[in-house]
C-alpha cells in the first residue's frame, strides 16, 4: 500500500515559504529522531537548499542513541548544515538554539539587521511546541494531529531575533512506500490517509526483525508467538489487550491503535525505524526499478 497524504492548504505553504525564503538567514529543519530522512522533506529542500540550516532531530528521547548519532554524523557531512539533537523537555536547548543561531549569522544582530530563522518541517513533529520554548510563552498553536499550523506566523524572541513558524509539509509524492508507513508510525500523515491495520502489521513485522525482544516484553508474548505471521501476532495482541467484539472477533482496529500509540509513546522502547545505509538501500532499489521500467 502507498500512502499519499497532501492536503489543499500544503499548496498555499509551498508558494509562501518559496516568497519568504529569499528573506531568511537561517532554517531549522525539525526531523523526527525516529524516522530522519522520511521527515526530511524533498520538497522543502529544493527550497531551502542555499541557506545554512540546522537540522534539529527532535523526540530523541524516543528513538535508538546510537542510531540518533550515526544520523547527527550522516546529516552533519552536508554543507552548509549543522545537525543536533532535540529534547523539547530540556530546560538548556532554548539557550543552546539561539547561540547557535547567532554564530552561523554574526552580522544579524541589530534591530535593522534582526536575525531571521524559519522553522520547518513536516506536520507534527513539533515546530510549533520548539517556537513556544524559544519565545518563553505559548503563542504558536500546538496539537497531537497533524497539520495544526495552516498559516506562516511571524515571531519575536527580541529585537534582533525573529521567527517564522511554517504549516508542515509532506512529502508531496512518497515515492518509498517505507517513507509513507514510517510517516503515519510517526503520526505525521492525516489518519484519513492510512489503515491503521496495514500500518499495524509493517510495524510488528519491523520490529519482528530488528527489536524482537521489545515487542515480546511490552505485549508478553513468547518466543514461539514472536515467530507466527504478523497478522497472527496482531490477532495475539488484540487477545490479550481485551481487543474482542461479539463472537469473540478480535477488534483488529483497536488492537492496531494500541500497537501505534505504545510505539509513539515510547512503551516499546526507545527505537528508530531507519537507518542511514537503510535510506542508501531504498534509494538504490528504487533507481533499479526505474532503469528496469524503462528498458522494457
Amino acid at each position: 500500500m502507498a500512502i499519499q497524504w497532501f492536503p489543499g492548504h500544503m499548496v498555499r505553504a509551498i508558494s509562501d515559504i518559496k516568497d519568504l525564503i529569499s528573506d531568511i538567514d537561517i532554517v531549522i529543519e525539525v526531523l523526527d529522531a525516529r524516522a530522519p530522512f522520511s521527515s526530511c522533506n524533498p520538497l522543502l529542500q529544493d527550497i531551502i537548499k542555499y541557506k545554512k540550516i540546522i537540522r534539529l532531530l527532535n523526540k530523541s528521547d524516543l528513538a535508538d542513541d546510537t542510531l540518533t548519532r550515526e544520523w547527527i554524523e550522516y546529516f552533519s557531512n552536508s554543507k552548509q548544515t549543522v545537525a543536533i539533537t532535540g529534547d523539547m523537555s530540556s530546560t538548556k536547548q532554548r539557550s543552546q538554539i539561539i547561540k547557535l543561531c547567532k554564530s552561523l549569522a554574526p552580522h544579524r544582530n541589530s534591530f535593522e539587521k534582526p536575525l531571521r530563522v524559519m522553522i520547518s518541517g513536516i506536520p507534527n513533529v513539533g515546530k510549533s511546541t520548539l517556537i513556544n520554548q524559544l519565545i518563553g510563552k505559548k503563542s504558536a498553536k500546538t496539537g497531537d494531529i497533524p497539520a495544526v499550523t495552516k498559516a506562516n506566523q511571524c515571531l519575536t524572541i527580541a529585537d534582533d531575533f525573529l521567527i517564522y513558524d511554517t504549516p508542515g509539509l509532506t512529502w508531496q509524492k512518497i515515492h518509498y512506500p517505507q517513507i509513507g508507513y514510517h510517516l503515519a508510525i510517526c503520526n505525521s500523515i492525516g489518519r484519513n490517509a492510512l489503515d491503521e491495520d496495514l500500518v499495524a502489521l509493517y510495524l510488528i513485522n519491523y520490529l519482528k526483525i530488528q527489536h524482537p525482544l521489545f515487542l515480546q516484553t511490552r505485549y508478553k508474548l513468547s518466543v514461539e508467538q514472536i515467530s507466527l505471521a504478523d497478522d497472527v501476532i496482531l490477532d495475539t495482541i488484540g487477545s490479550k489487550r481485551g481487543c474482542i467484539m461479539a463472537g469473540g472477533i478480535i477488534n483488529r482496529q483497536r488492537a492496531a491503535e494500541i500497537i501505534i500509540q505504545d510505539f509513539r509513546d515510547g512503551r516499546m522502547g526507545k527505537i528508530s525505524l531507519e537507518t542511514p545505509k537503510m535510506w542508501e538501500e531504498w534509494i538504490s532499489e528504487a533507481a533499479a526499478e526505474a532503469e528496469t521500467f524503462e528498458s522494457e
